[in-house]
């Protein structure tokens, strides 16, 4: 249970960096006050979580080790390039965090159950439930959930800006190529050290394509040309 706890807090941790929930939270705590919001996120996150554990329970039961494994590995490098992806607030989950109501507690909590029906840290959470402790990954997931979104307040409230969203995308994608490429060569590779060796270089590639495209990233918008300034429309000259 505490080995399911740790991996699950881990994972969803990551999972949730740079995630719409984080930047819902960060939009809430401008309205309502920061424990408000941090507790309305526990609430919903715990009855999502509880959901995705008992699929992932199920479906643990019903299918082989191995076949799980496998199917956890894709899910991860799915999760990684999704990260990658990137994650906005469209129109609708914007307005509900704009939008007052009677209680903000319950606000927020329908807005944060509707957000995570489908989002990849629901699905990480059923990916884990189906090869851990239940209870452990519940637990887990809704804490590493919360520590996320309550970072993404803090910070946003402290510094008045947004984090560095393109940091904090490759820096979770790869650690998601980390866990996908580990669960896959464990499974196809039982009792060797290959997926341990395999999530090593995972890291390694994988932190220096991301230093080497952030850094053309930064070199790209620094020699991009200023834009030049509008000239004043002349008035026409009097009597012409």
């Amino acid at each position: 249970m505490l080995a399911a706890l740790m991996v699950s807090f881990a994972v969803i941790f990551i999972a949730e960096l740079g995630d719409k929930s984080q930047l819902m939270a960060m939009t809430f705590a401008l309205r309502y006050r920061w424990w408000v919001v941090i507790s309305a996120i526990a609430v919903a996150t715990s009855l999502v979580h509880l959901l995705s554990v008992a699929l992932g329970h199920v479906l643990g039961v019903a299918l082989p080790t191995t076949l799980i494994a496998i199917i956890g590995g894709i899910a991860f490098i799915f999760f990684g390039l999704w990260t990658l992806r990137g994650d906005t607030l469209n129109d609708e989950e914007a307005s509900r965090a704009k939008v007052a109501t009677r209680s903000a507690f319950v606000a927020v909590t329908v807005a944060f159950i509707l957000a995570e029906l489908g989002d990849k840290t629901m699905l990480a959470t059923i990916t884990l439930a189906t090869d851990h402790d239940a209870i452990g990954v519940w637990i887990g997931s809704t804490i590493g959930m919360v520590a996320a979104d309550a970072l993404a307040i803090v910070v946003g409230a402290v510094l008045g800006k947004h984090l560095p969203e393109l940091t904090i995308r490759l820096g979770a994608a790869v650690l998601f190529f980390v866990f996908g490429v580990w669960l896959l060569l464990d499974a196809l590779v039982p009792d060797s050290p290959a997926g341990l060796i395999g999530g090593a270089v995972t890291l390694a590639v994988g932190t220096g394509a991301a230093v080497w495209w952030s850094r053309q990233q930064t070199r790209q918008q620094q020699l991009a040309p200023a834009p030049r300034p509008q000239e004043p429309t002349r008035s026409a000259s009097v009597g012409q």
